[in-house]
């Protein structure tokens, strides 16, 4: 399973929003995730994948940017 789908299954699982609607590259707002649920999402997303997202994230507004970090901080993790 792809980190975007794994990210798709945590957003239906913490905001009840329907996975297929999820597109990689529209910002996260567009599924009425503001401020505070990114918040909460960062916090689940820490959990899942056992990393420490930093406070300067880069870009988190879309599926494909929070996938992207992620993997980096995996990847920086494994080494």
């Amino acid at each position: 399973m792809s980190t975007i789908d794994k990210l798709k299954q945590l957003i239906h699982t913490s905001f009840d929003i329907d996975p297929d609607t999820l597109k990689p590259d529209l910002p996260l707002a567009e599924y009425g995730l503001d401020s505070l649920s990114l918040a909460e999402l960062i916090f689940t997303i820490e959990e899942h994948f056992n990393i420490d997202i930093p406070d300067s994230r880069q870009d988190i507004s879309t599926l494909a940017g929070l996938a992207g970090l992620i993997n980096e901080l995996q990847t920086k993790k494994a080494a």
